[in-house]
Protein backbone atom coordinates (compact mmCIF):
# COMPACT_ATOMS: atom_id res chain seq x y z
CA UNK A 1 0.00 0.00 0.00
CA UNK A 2 1.28 3.61 -0.98
CA UNK A 3 1.70 6.14 1.13
CA UNK A 4 -1.54 8.82 1.47
CA UNK A 5 -0.88 12.00 2.19
CA UNK A 6 -3.66 14.72 2.80
CA UNK A 7 -2.90 18.28 1.20
CA UNK A 8 -4.79 21.25 2.71
CA UNK A 9 -4.26 24.70 0.89
CA UNK A 10 -6.04 27.84 2.68
CA UNK A 11 -5.70 30.39 -0.07
CA UNK A 12 -7.62 34.00 -1.90
CA UNK A 13 -10.71 33.05 -3.08
CA UNK A 14 -9.86 34.54 -6.43
CA UNK A 15 -7.05 31.92 -6.85
CA UNK A 16 -9.07 28.74 -6.82
CA UNK A 17 -9.58 28.18 -10.90
CA UNK A 18 -6.08 28.60 -10.98
CA UNK A 19 -5.57 26.38 -8.31
CA UNK A 20 -7.84 23.91 -9.89
CA UNK A 21 -6.28 24.29 -13.44
CA UNK A 22 -3.07 23.44 -12.28
CA UNK A 23 -3.74 20.20 -10.22
CA UNK A 24 -6.02 19.17 -13.11
CA UNK A 25 -2.55 20.18 -15.23
CA UNK A 26 -0.51 17.82 -12.43
CA UNK A 27 -2.93 14.68 -12.49
CA UNK A 28 -4.84 15.28 -9.32
CA UNK A 29 -8.89 14.19 -9.78
CA UNK A 30 -10.48 14.90 -6.65
CA UNK A 31 -10.26 17.89 -4.11
CA UNK A 32 -12.89 19.75 -1.76
CA UNK A 33 -13.40 23.27 -1.55
CA UNK A 34 -14.84 25.00 1.54
CA UNK A 35 -15.38 28.84 1.65
CA UNK A 36 -13.92 29.76 4.93
CA UNK A 37 -12.97 32.68 6.75
CA UNK A 38 -9.07 33.70 8.70
CA UNK A 39 -6.60 36.26 9.81
CA UNK A 40 -3.16 35.73 9.94
CA UNK A 41 -0.49 38.37 9.62
CA UNK A 42 -2.64 40.51 7.18
CA UNK A 43 -4.80 41.17 10.90
CA UNK A 44 -7.32 41.97 8.27
CA UNK A 45 -8.55 45.63 8.07
CA UNK A 46 -10.97 48.53 8.85
CA UNK A 47 -13.94 49.72 6.88
CA UNK A 48 -16.55 52.00 8.18
CA UNK A 49 -20.32 50.43 8.78
CA UNK A 50 -23.27 52.33 9.62
CA UNK A 51 -21.22 55.35 10.67
CA UNK A 52 -18.84 53.66 13.09
CA UNK A 53 -15.13 52.10 12.18
CA UNK A 54 -14.84 48.21 12.20
CA UNK A 55 -12.08 46.22 12.32
CA UNK A 56 -12.90 43.29 9.97
CA UNK A 57 -10.46 40.88 11.27
CA UNK A 58 -11.25 37.63 9.98
CA UNK A 59 -11.16 37.87 5.97
CA UNK A 60 -12.35 35.38 3.67
CA UNK A 61 -10.62 32.53 2.22
CA UNK A 62 -11.09 28.56 0.42
CA UNK A 63 -9.66 25.85 1.80
CA UNK A 64 -8.83 23.29 -0.53
CA UNK A 65 -8.37 19.69 0.66
CA UNK A 66 -6.65 17.50 -1.62
CA UNK A 67 -5.94 13.68 -0.44
CA UNK A 68 -2.64 12.22 -2.81
CA UNK A 69 -1.01 8.70 -2.83
CA UNK A 70 -0.16 8.56 -6.46
CA UNK A 71 0.88 12.06 -7.42
CA UNK A 72 3.71 13.06 -5.48
CA UNK A 73 3.15 15.61 -2.71
CA UNK A 74 6.94 17.58 -3.56
CA UNK A 75 4.13 18.39 -7.19
CA UNK A 76 1.30 18.90 -5.28
CA UNK A 77 3.07 21.09 -3.12
CA UNK A 78 5.25 23.09 -6.23
CA UNK A 79 1.84 23.56 -7.99
CA UNK A 80 -0.28 25.29 -5.55
CA UNK A 81 2.95 27.59 -4.57
CA UNK A 82 2.98 28.79 -8.07
CA UNK A 83 -0.92 29.02 -8.54
CA UNK A 84 -1.42 30.98 -5.60
CA UNK A 85 1.69 33.30 -4.80
CA UNK A 86 1.29 37.02 -5.19
CA UNK A 87 4.00 37.83 -3.26
CA UNK A 88 1.55 39.91 -1.18
CA UNK A 89 0.18 39.02 2.54
CA UNK A 90 -2.29 36.80 2.60
CA UNK A 91 -1.65 34.71 -0.22
CA UNK A 92 -2.44 31.64 2.38
CA UNK A 93 -0.71 28.29 3.70
CA UNK A 94 -0.13 24.80 2.50
CA UNK A 95 -0.41 21.99 5.16
CA UNK A 96 1.08 18.62 4.78
CA UNK A 97 -1.24 15.39 6.89
CA UNK A 98 -0.02 11.70 6.77
CA UNK A 99 -3.58 9.72 6.33
CA UNK A 100 -3.70 6.69 8.45
CA UNK A 101 -6.33 4.66 6.56
CA UNK A 102 -9.26 5.84 3.57
CA UNK A 103 -12.12 4.23 3.29
CA UNK A 104 -14.45 4.26 -0.05
CA UNK A 105 -18.13 4.07 0.93
CA UNK A 106 -19.45 2.91 -1.85
CA UNK A 107 -17.43 -0.55 -1.99
CA UNK A 108 -16.04 -0.48 0.90
CA UNK A 109 -12.32 -0.33 0.03
CA UNK A 110 -9.39 0.79 2.32
CA UNK A 111 -6.02 2.32 2.10
CA UNK A 112 -4.40 4.23 -1.31
CA UNK A 113 -6.91 2.03 -3.40
CA UNK A 114 -9.72 3.75 -1.57
CA UNK A 115 -8.83 7.25 -3.23
CA UNK A 116 -7.64 5.76 -6.68
CA UNK A 117 -9.49 6.42 -9.83
CA UNK A 118 -11.68 2.63 -10.62
CA UNK A 119 -10.65 2.92 -14.04
CA UNK A 120 -6.65 2.97 -12.67
CA UNK A 121 -6.68 0.27 -10.35
CA UNK A 122 -4.11 -1.65 -12.23
CA UNK A 123 -1.46 0.24 -10.93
Amino acid sequence: MREITKVEIITRPEKLEELKEAMNAIGVTGMTVTQVYGCGLSKGHKEVYRGKEVTVNLLPKVKIEIVVCEVPVEKVLDAAKKACRTGNIGDGKIFVYSIANAVRIRTGEEGDIAIMDPKDTTK
